[in-house]
């Protein structure tokens, strides 16, 4: 096969991956707002254990059959676990009260973290343009971010922490590409939230079990956490197929999604209204992923003409 008809090919890849990431967070934000608003009712322990349960139904279900046994077993239980982690900061930030939309500008700062471990850990070769939209995208961050303005509060050093491990599973997800199927690495992961709940609940139990004996939330808190796990498991699905066919380079702009749903969710939902500070790096983080999928398009078709 020519290396013409290679190009298009990659090319496509990349535009795809993008366009799947971009529909994952469509989900993930309306997921993480179920979430947010059933935490005061289930607590942290039981929103994971709740969302591992329906996610891995879920993802049984959608797989219609195939064969969930991994491969590389260790990555896959070692990205699981640290991608619990990750899922308990947000929900310990939400719980204690962070808005939705100021924890995405936070989480806003991975891409760059992303782009710097590919390299030595995926071998990517990153163009002048794609660290330009990265480091522009993290300035907006900057912004978000700045020393005494209205993110800056201690729930922040969590999630920042988390960042760097959230980096560093988005890079597995894109290694165990190569020898899992998205609904492998998918279903282990929601599985992985069972265990991790149930050992989180001594310390965090759910308000109801202050009146003592078994708690349940009721029909409706159940139904939220039932779409909060299928949205997940949804999500990560198409995480997991757009990381095994597009360059982590390329998709981590999209991690800037998120702020275009969450301060509507937000506003909507608890009437938090971002600070202007917040509203100003998101017009900067956003253009940038716009820009990221734009690059990726031109050169999609500038590929197809060589053909």
């Amino acid at each position: 096969m020519s290396i013409a008809a290679v190009l298009p090919a990659r090319r496509d890849d990349a535009v795809r991956g993008i366009l799947l990431v971009a529909g994952g967070y469509v989900i993930i934000a309306c997921s993480d707002a179920a979430v947010k608003w059933a935490l005061p009712q289930v607590g942290i322990a039981a929103a994971m254990l709740w969302r591992g349960v329906f996610g891995a139904i879920a993802v049984a279900v959608l797989a219609r059959g195939a064969v969930l046994r991994p491969v590389n077993r260790r990555l896959i239980a070692t990205r699981s676990l640290l991608h619990c982690v990750v899922s308990c900061a947000f929900y310990a930030a939400w719980f204690l009260g962070m808005p939705l939309a100021d924890s995405y500008a936070v989480a806003a700062a991975s891409p760059l973290i992303m782009t710097l471990l590919a390299i030595p850990l995926l071998g990517e070769q990153v163009g002048w343009r794609r660290w330009s939209s990265t480091l522009l995208g993290f300035s907006g961050v900057l912004v978000m971010l700045q020393p005494g303005g209205s993110l800056w509060r201690w729930e922040v050093s969590i999630l920042l922490a988390a960042m760097g491990l959230m980096a560093l599973t988005r890079l597995w997800t894109r290694v165990l590409g190569r020898t899992d199927t998205p609904a492998t690495i998918t279903f282990w992961l929601m599985v992985a939230h069972i265990p991790f709940g149930l050992v989180l609940l001594p310390a965090l139990p759910p308000p109801g079990w202050a009146a003592g004996g078994l708690w349940l939330p009721g029909w409706g808190t159940m139904l939220v956490l039932a779409a909060l796990g299928a949205g997940n498991a949804t999500a990560h699905l198409l995480f997991a197929r757009a990381f095994a066919i597009a360059p982590v380079s390329v998709l981590a702009p999209l991690e800037y999604s998120p702020l275009v749903w969450g301060v509507p969710l937000g506003l909507v939902i608890w009437g938090d209204f971002p600070a202007p500070a917040t509203f100003a790096g998101a017009a900067i983080v956003i253009a940038a992923g716009l820009y990221n999928l734009y690059r990726e398009r031109l050169r999609a078709r500038q590929a197809r003409g060589l053909a």
